[in-house]
C-alpha cells in the first residue's frame, strides 16, 4: 500500500482491476504473465490483429503494479516473456529437429533455452519498472515505455542480437503507429506501444478527472500517427524496373542430395529464362553448390540468355574465396558488370560456430555451417539503372544495418531460404519485418525466397504482389526505385534510444519532486 497525497491509502496506481491479482497467488500472476505473453502473437503475421499488442503489454503492466519487489517484477517479465517467444519462435525446432538432425528432446530443450534467453530482456525490464515506478499513469507510461526500447535494442545487440518478435513489427499498416515506424524505426514504435499500453492500464478509470490527460495523450499519439503516414519521405527515382522474382520451392530436405543436384540444377535453369524482365532473382543459396564447382558451361549458358534479353541475374550461391573462406552470396551475371555482395550477419548455430559450441555441429548436420561474413560496408549492385541494396535472410532484422547503403540505394532487395522452418508462422511473420524495413527507408521491398513469401512491398508498407507459400513460380513486378532519406535513415535507432531514455530521466525527476 502506498499513501496517496490526500492522506488516504490506495494500492498501487489505485486501478479497478488491481485488486483481482492482488487476490491471486504468485503462481496464478505467473501464469497469467505468460498467457499474456503468448496472446501477443496474434498481433503479429498472419493474424494481423494489432491492437493485441497492447492488449498483452498492457496486462504486463498491470500484473507489475501488485509488486512491490524488483524480484517479483523480474519473474513476471520472464514468464510473460518465455509465453511470448514460445508461442512465436517455436517453429525454430523444425530446422534443428527435421533438417539439423538434432533428436526431438535435445531440439525442444535447444529452443527452450533460446526462449528463455530472449526472456531475460523483458524480465529486466519489468524489474526495473517495479524498482522505478511511483506514482500516477502517466509517469509509469514515460519509464515503461522508456525502459521497453532499451530492452529491445539490448536483445537486438548481444550476442549478435536476435530481435525477432520486437514489438514495433506487429504495428505495420492498417495500424495508426505504421506512421512512426519512418521516424523512430522499430525500436520506437514498440516503446510507443508499451507506453500506450501502460497508460491505458493503468490510469483510474472511475476518477473522471484522471481521464482527460491520458486519454488525450493516447489520442494524440494516433493522430500523429496517422499524420506522419501521409508524409512521403522518399521521391521516385529513374524508370520502373521489370523485375522477375523466382520462387524455386526445393525442398529442404532433398536440396543437398546429390542424386538430385542435376534436377536441381534444371530448375533453376528454367525458372530464371524469363522474357521480357530488367533483373532476374534466383533465391538465397538456390544453387546447392559453391560457384566455382558449377559446370562451366551452366554459369555461361545463363549470363549468355541475360545478355541476350538485356538482362541480368542475380544468383542466390556459395561462393569460396582464394583463401578458401566460405559466403553465403549473391551473384549478378548478365548485361552489367559481375558484382557481387556477401551476407555479412550471419546465424549462429546455423552458419557459424559460437566459442565453446562445437558439440553443438558434433549433433547437427547443417550444410555449409562454416561460413566468413561479408564486408560492412559493401556497394549496392548497378542494374538496371537503379542500385539494388541486397540483404540476405534474417539480415533484414537489423534496420541500422540495412540503412548504411542509404542513399545511394534506390531499391532494397531480401534473397531468403525459409524452407529450413516447414509450414509454420515463420514466413508471414519474415514478410512482415520486410514492411516494416520498407517503411523505415522509404524504399520499395523485393523478395525472392525459396517457399515464401516472395513479394515486393512498397515504401509505404503495403505488399503489392506476392506469391502463395510453397508452389514452385516467378512473380513479375514493375518496381520504382526511389531517392532521399527518412528520418530513420539518417539517425537510425538513436532517435528511439535518445527518446527512451529523456522518458525514463522524465519520469525518475517527476517522482522525486513528488
Amino acid at each position: 500500500m502506498r499513501p496517496r497525497s490526500d492522506g488516504a491509502a490506495s494500492t498501487a496506481y489505485d486501478t479497478p482491476a488491481a485488486g483481482l491479482f492482488a487476490r491471486r497467488g504468485v503462481s496464478a500472476r505467473l501464469l497469467l504473465a505468460a498467457m499474456a505473453g503468448a496472446a501477443g502473437l496474434f498481433a503479429y503475421a498472419p493474424f494481423d490483429v494489432f491492437p493485441a499488442a497492447f492488449i498483452s503489454l498492457g496486462a504486463l503492466a498491470l500484473l507489475l503494479t501488485r509488486e512491490t519487489r524488483a524480484r517479483g517484477g523480474w519473474w513476471i517479465g520472464f514468464a510473460w516473456g518465455l509465453g511470448a517467444f514460445l508461442a512465436g519462435v517455436s517453429w525454430l525446432y523444425v530446422a534443428l529437429n527435421r533438417y539439423g538432425g538434432v533428436p526431438a528432446p535435445l531440439a525442444a530443450l535447444a529452443i527452450t533455452l533460446l526462449c528463455a534467453y530472449m526472456a531475460l530482456f523483458p524480465a529486466m525490464v519489468a524489474a526495473a519498472f517495479v524498482r522505478l515506478r511511483h506514482g500516477g499513469s502517466v509517469r509509469g507510461a514515460l519509464l515503461f515505455g522508456g525502459l521497453w526500447v532499451l530492452g529491445e535494442v539490448l536483445r537486438g545487440l548481444l550476442l549478435t542480437g536476435f530481435p525477432w518478435l520486437s514489438v514495433g513489427y506487429s504495428q505495420t499498416p492498417p495500424s495508426p503507429l505504421a506512421g512512426y515506424l519512418p521516424v523512430v524505426g522499430v525500436y520506437g514504435v514498440g516503446g510507443l506501444v508499451a507506453a500506450v499500453a501502460a497508460l491505458l492500464a493503468l490510469v483510474r478509470w472511475r476518477a473522471a478527472a484522471a481521464l482527460r490527460l491520458p486519454l488525450g495523450l493516447v489520442l494524440g499519439v494516433v493522430v500523429g500517427g496517422v499524420a506522419l503516414g501521409r508524409v512521403a519521405w522518399t521521391a521516385p527515382h529513374g524508370a520502373p524496373l521489370k523485375v522477375a522474382l523466382a520462387q524455386t520451392n526445393i525442398e529442404q530436405g532433398l536440396k543437398w542430395r546429390p542424386e538430385l543436384l542435376a534436377d536441381w540444377l534444371d530448375v533453376n535453369e528454367r525458372i530464371a529464362d524469363v522474357e521480357h524482365a530488367d533483373v532476374v532473382v534466383l533465391p538465397e543459396t538456390a544453387l546447392p553448390l559453391l560457384f566455382e564447382r558449377l559446370p562451366a558451361d551452366y554459369v555461361a549458358n545463363l549470363a549468355q540468355r541475360a545478355r541476350a534479353r538485356n538482362a541480368d541475374l542475380i544468383l542466390g550461391v556459395f561462393e569460396r574465396d582464394q583463401a578458401g573462406r566460405i559466403y553465403n552470396a549473391a551473384i549478378s551475371i548478365g548485361a552489367a558488370p559481375t558484382q557481387r555482395y556477401a551476407k555479412q550477419h550471419l546465424v549462429p548455430f546455423g552458419e557459424y560456430s559460437p566459442p565453446l559450441f562445437g558439440w553443438f555441429y558434433k549433433m547437427a548436420n547443417i550444410p555449409m555451417s562454416d561460413q566468413t561474413s561479408g564486408g560492412a560496408n559493401q556497394p549496392p549492385l548497378a542494374l538496371g539503372g537503379q542500385k539494388i541494396a541486397v540483404n540476405i535472410c534474417y539480415e533484414d532484422l537489423f534496420g541500422r544495418e540495412l540503412i548504411r547503403s542509404l542513399p545511394e540505394a534506390t531499391l532494397m532487395l531480401n534473397m531468403s531460404n525459409l524452407a529450413w522452418y516447414g509450414q509454420s508462422l515463420a514466413q508471414p511473420q519474415h514478410l512482415q519485418i520486410a514492411r516494416v524495413r520498407a517503411l523505415e527507408t522509404g524504399r520499395p521491398m523485393l523478395r525472392a525466397t525459396n517457399t515464401g513469401m516472395t513479394a515486393l512491398v512498397q515504401p509505404d508498407g503495403q505488399v503489392a504482389a506476392v506469391l502463395p507459400q510453397f508452389e514452385r513460380g516467378v512473380l513479375r513486378v514493375d518496381v520504382q526505385g526511389y531517392q532521399g532519406m527518412t528520418p530513420y535513415a539518417r539517425w537510425g535507432d538513436w532517435a528511439a534510444i535518445v527518446l527512451a531514455v529523456l522518458s525514463i530521466v522524465l519520469a525518475i525527476r517527476w517522482r522525486r519532486r513528488q
